[in-house]
Order: structure tokens, then C-alpha cells, then sequence
């Protein structure tokens, strides 16, 4: 069985993120996700719209995942893989690591896991940040 791990913010679920899901559950057979905890969320991108735990139930219930979980709060990366112990990591299209400087990583801590990055949707709505902004101008639009 090969066991894929994803993981995102997936703080407003859209085209993008099942996408990103469909391509992480084809490489193998068993999708665990990590969901990022808010204090990470806010550490790295912004305040999240949803509660983590809001966040990982609505990707549990999403049709490629086989498992969600919520990443912890150390900020240790290599944590979660013991425990998730994936083969492949999927990363996002637009996720901010290096398949190959990461692959290294893995291999210098011991993991034998392959890295992988999905392709973008081709979708207008693909992103959250895009979602929001379209949310702020249509909110513009009707208070005109």
C-alpha cells in the first residue's frame, strides 16, 4: 500500500484544493492530510477565516481523503512524517518548497519518501486569496 501525504490551510474550499487532492489520492492508494493548525496559519499566511478543527472535518468529508489530521503546533515538520509515515508527499502547485532540496531533507533524517508537486487548476477561482478578493469587490459592487 502506498500511503500519499498532502497538506494546505484548505481555509475556503475550492477547485484548487480538489484538484490538489484528486492528483495527491492517484499517486497511491491511502490519502492522509494534514490540515495546518491555526497558530501555523498564522506563523506563515494570515488569520484563518475557519477554525482548524472546522478545516479538518470539512476535508475529511471530501471523496479523495482517507484521512485528515490537524499538524501539530511544533512547527516541526519531520514530526508529523513519523507519524504519518507517508511514501510520497504531494506538495501543492504553488506550495513554497523545493521538490528536490526537500527530497534531500528526507533523505538526511532518514525518510524514504519521493516528492511530488501537482499541477495548477485551471480554474479562474483557485485559489483562496482570489476567492476573498472577489468576495470584497462584489461586497463593493452592492454597497455602490
Amino acid at each position: 500500500m502506498v500511503r500519499v501525504m498532502a497538506s494546505g490551510v484548505f481555509d475556503i474550499i475550492h477547485t484548487g484544493h480538489i484538484s490538489y487532492l484528486e492528483q495527491a489520492k492517484a499517486a497511491g492508494d491511502e490519502l492522509v492530510v494534514v490540515v495546518a493548525c491555526d497558530s501555523t496559519v498564522r506563523k506563515r499566511k494570515h488569520e484563518p477565516i475557519t477554525p482548524e478543527t472546522m478545516r479538518c472535518r470539512i476535508v475529511s468529508a471530501l471523496k479523495p481523503v482517507d484521512v485528515a489530521i490537524i499538524g501539530k503546533d511544533t512547527g516541526d515538520f519531520f514530526s508529523t512524517l513519523n507519524d504519518v509515515k507517508p511514501d510520497i508527499i504531494m506538495l501543492g502547485y504553488d506550495q513554497t518548497f523545493d521538490e528536490k532540496d526537500l527530497e534531500s531533507q528526507l533523505r538526511e533524517k532518514g525518510f524514504d519518501t519521493k516528492v511530488m508537486r501537482a499541477t495548477e487548476c485551471s480554474d479562474d477561482l483557485n485559489g483562496t486569496r482570489r476567492i476573498v478578493a472577489k468576495i470584497i469587490e462584489s461586497s463593493k459592487k452592492v454597497q455602490q
